[in-house]
């Protein structure tokens, strides 16, 4: 099936345009409503198993099942959620969730082992609602060929990051100055109420997608190479929220000053959030391959820097560096989904952009415990290091498979993906299109042309 796409050559793509979507608002507020007891799970959940076991190490481990759950289900609850719909999927994870995370903090402050601990954590972390992917999903059908496409992946990118502002020193304080618990029940509380909200904005959710006709295949996002390829880059990107998370509240404690830990944390955060500001104002003329490797290469060299940082400015600097680096990793990543993936697998392809953030920050928080533990906070730094530098590897090394190369489906150069084809793009018609004039201009998102591919 052919479609045509057109756009509005002469309206700059802008947030304030964005905002004025019609039904953009409906969904957006509930969505970070929803959205933002994501930033406080993991913080809530290893402040309050180090406060009742005393060991980072016993509470990283708690913290990574929650993770690692999370991650497994994330995919699963995104092919759900294109085959039924987001409001079926959304209403019993919400209330699973919240269950869930209140029985965990009922079991720490009954002193139950790290074994029973982790268990708990299983269903806790399996329910987590992906409403991020939902939101980024109902944008992509609401813009599809239009040039605020790339604007509305830098939006969310924001919009996730002052989550990670607002969650991690939120939690911090109810942590620390209310109740070791209050992080966890404000977690599940806002997580509850967040998404029953959003889930009752069925107008603008996308539609289903029945089952597969007799004889057509049934796309499964991860079957795309340049997913994959995705995947290992947004693992390392995990491993740097979860290596910060567990090496800046070591070292606020090291410090004697454990309220320092949200306020590092959120100046990490925020250099994420101003990055993801002005990559959304700014109308790029390189391709998105170039500007995620560069990115890339800028957050692995950011991270190689961290241990050696023994006082609170420089590592607010550096945090507050690396910060920076994140969000064209992200905002990229996640826009290029666009072209990389078609329309019926798109949320469960979210999702397991989401799910390996998630992977990837189980992982460092175990092992940034681990080493916390026995060596001191700066060790724990090594993990965002060696794990940047490991998927910068396998970006360079596999970013040939980058390029969109599906058939079947609606291609714009205003989505981020760098093509290797040179030949002139073709103009939209409503008619279908030879195969072979199917092509993507090189400068991707510098180029605002719609094409239509059969």
């Amino acid at each position: 099936m052919t479609s045509a796409v057109t756009t509005d050559k002469s309206a700059r793509p802008g947030y304030g345009q964005l905002m004025r979507t019609p039904g953009a608002l409906g969904f957006v507020l509930p969505g970070f409503a929803a959205r933002l007891p994501f930033g406080m799970l993991t913080i809530s959940i290893l402040l309050l198993v180090q406060h009742t076991t005393g060991s980072y190490a016993s509470a990283g481990i708690v913290a990574a099942v929650t993770g690692v759950s999370m991650a497994l289900s994330a995919p699963v609850m995104g092919i759900f959620t294109d085959r039924f719909g987001q409001s079926a999927v959304l209403l019993p994870v919400v209330l699973t969730h919240a269950a869930a995370v209140s029985g965990l903090a009922a079991l720490a402050l009954a002193g139950a082992p790290v074994w029973a601990l982790a268990l708990a954590a299983v269903p806790a972390g399996a329910s987590v609602p992906q409403v991020g992917p939902m939101v980024r999903a109902r944008w992509a059908v609401k813009l599809e060929g239009s040039p605020l496409l790339p604007t509305a992946a830098a939006f969310e990118s924001v919009t996730d990051e002052f989550t990670f502002v607002v969650g991690p020193v939120l939690a911090t304080a109810l942590c620390t100055g209310v109740h070791p618990a209050a992080g966890l029940v404000t977690e599940a509380t806002l997580t509850l109420l967040g998404g029953l909200l959003f889930a009752a904005q069925r107008a603008t959710q996308p539609k289903p997608h029945a089952p597969a006709a007799a004889g057509e295949k049934r796309a499964f996002a991860l079957s795309f190479p340049g997913l994959r390829v995705l995947i290992f880059a947004f693992l390392g990107i995990g491993a740097v929220f979860g290596g910060m998370q567990v090496s800046l509240a070591a070292f606020s404690n090291e410090i004697g000053n454990p309220g320092a830990n949200g306020l590092l944390y959120g100046v990490f955060a925020a250099g994420n959030m101003i990055a993801g500001i002005a990559m959304g104002a700014i109308a790029w003329k390189i391709g998105p391959r170039r500007r995620l490797i560069l990115g890339y290469i800028g957050l692995t060299a950011a991270a190689s820097v961290l241990w050696a940082a023994h006082s609170v400015i420089l590592l607010g600097a550096l945090g507050l560096v690396v910060g920076l680096f994140i969000a064209p990793a992200l905002i990229t990543g996640y826009t290029m989904v666009e072209q990389l993936v078609p329309a019926n697998a798109r949320t469960e392809a979210f999702t397991w952009l989401t799910g390996s953030i998630a992977f990837g920050q189980a992982i460092a928080v175990i092992l940034a415990g681990r080493l916390t533990d026995a060596h001191g906070s700066s060790y724990g730094f090594l993990v965002p290091m060696g794990a940047t530098a490991l998927a910068l590897a396998t970006l360079l090394a596999l970013r040939a498979k980058l390029a969109p190369k599906a058939p079947s489906r609606i291609v714009n150069s205003s989505g981020p993906a760098d093509a290797t084809a040179s030949a002139p793009v073709p103009a939209v018609s409503t008619a279908p299109a030879p195969a072979s004039r199917n092509r993507v201009n090189e400068r991707g998102m510098g180029h605002r042309v719609p094409v239509t591919v059969d």
